[in-house]
């Protein structure tokens, strides 16, 4: 018997506006909910009293970077269940990569190829 996808809370970390807009019109059109934010801080603030399941990551960002974002998700995953991040960056950079994978990001996407990925990561993250 094939299970049915549920709907996942995809949570959005991007500082352009535009970008943001494009990336939640995927989220939505796929069947999940989706919140963005503009910086680590604001996101981080609410991860503490909502739950997601996937988060969507930008590495340059104003303030705290994506990077160190990661590294607090990682401290505070001893009293919250891990939260599934995917690194979402323009920066082609074989070091940062091996950084976010080595602190619990579970991939690292180009920007330009986002678009095309986005269904499959979504899908692999929706079936239980």
């Amino acid at each position: 018997m094939e299970e049915t996808p549920k709907a996942l809370r995809v949570a959005v970390v991007e500082d352009d506006p535009r970008i943001q807009q494009l990336i939640s019109a995927e989220i939505t059109d796929e069947g999940h909910a989706c919140i963005c934010f503009g910086s680590a801080e604001d996101f981080l603030d609410e991860a503490g009293s909502d739950r997601f399941d996937l988060l969507l990551l930008d590495l340059m960002l104003p303030g705290m970077d994506g990077l160190a974002c990661l590294k607090q998700l990682q401290l505070q995953a001893s009293s919250q269940p891990a939260l599934r991040v995917v690194i979402v960056t323009a920066l082609n950079d074989a070091d940062k990569k091996h950084e976010a994978l080595a602190n619990g990001a579970e991939a690292y996407v180009l920007k330009p190829d986002l678009f095309e990925q986005l269904p499959q990561l979504l899908q692999t993250r929706s079936m239980f």
